[in-house]
């Protein structure tokens, strides 16, 4: 017999509200995750996504490339809506109750001031961590995707 917890994960497998790709080869991206991690508090309310591993499928992610998730944070609602920008810290420090920290940027000047600031922000931000351009980071992971799809492929004709 199934104890009433475990009903509800069958019953209920995505317990997340929303799921945010992140950068996780950003050292300042690092930082806010380690810091939404600690108040989420295991509650599972966010699900993490870290796309700068090879293993990052936009399929499995609302279709959101590579690229376009490289150029401005994003997250998906548990509905499936896409949000991005500055709304994806209103929506997920919403949820973890602690909105009041974005909640001035709910006010239509001050958002409008707080996405232009993200964006060049975003813009910048690979420049400012010391990090490759957005084309050359690209080239590289289709590298190493390329690469890797490659040595299965051999791995393939050997086991067939």
């Amino acid at each position: 017999m199934l104890s009433p917890q475990t009903t509800a994960k069958v019953s209920n497998p995505k317990s997340w509200k929303i799921k945010l790709l992140y950068d996780g080869a950003c050292p300042l991206c690092l930082r806010e995750v380690n810091f939404l991690k600690s108040k989420d508090g295991g509650r599972g309310l966010i699900e993490f996504v870290d796309i700068a591993t090879d293993e990052y499928d936009p399929d499995d992610h609302a279709g959101i490339d590579f690229e376009t998730a490289m150029g401005r944070i994003h997250a998906i609602l548990a509905d499936g809506t896409i949000v991005k920008n500055v709304e994806v810290f209103r929506q997920t420090y919403d949820i973890l109750g602690i909105g009041w920290i974005y909640a001035i940027t709910k006010l239509p000047i001050v958002g409008r001031l707080a996405d232009a600031l993200y964006g060049v922000w975003a813009d910048y931000r690979l420049l400012l961590t010391g990090r490759a351009d957005l084309k050359t980071l690209i080239a590289e992971r289709q590298q190493r995707l390329q690469s890797c799809a490659d040595r299965c492929a051999i791995v393939d004709q050997h086991t067939s």
